[in-house]
């Protein structure tokens, strides 16, 4: 499967919260860490991380970046789109693949 999140912090945590100029930054860059720490194929942009994996490891990734973002703010924000196709796996580069073959081709 393939998980695209996005998580952040609001309001003001153990590790304070939005800097001076309103970014959250440090706090995507500790969840950003415990992804690729994970092992798991992960691709990050400017507005999501995905992941690919087996639903209960993917999900435990998910959960240890809310953990760890959720120090720097009283809540935490979590987005999630999954696509969920069984037996199916390299698709963090196959999808992106596959169009770039379909534009190549007029």
């Amino acid at each position: 499967m393939l998980v695209a999140f996005s998580v952040a912090p609001t309001g003001v945590g153990e590790l304070g919260g939005v800097d001076d100029s309103g970014s959250v930054s440090a706090a995507v860059a500790e969840a950003i860490r415990v992804v690729r720490e994970s092992g798991l194929p992960n691709r990050t942009d400017s507005m999501f991380t995905t992941l690919e994996g087996e639903w209960d490891e993917c999900l435990a990734v998910i959960r240890q970046c809310c953990d760890v973002v959720g120090r720097y703010g009283s809540r935490v924000s979590l987005v999630l789109k999954a696509d969920i196709r069984p037996g199916h796996t390299g698709e963090l580069t196959g999808k992106v693949a596959r169009i770039e073959a379909a534009l190549d081709q007029g």
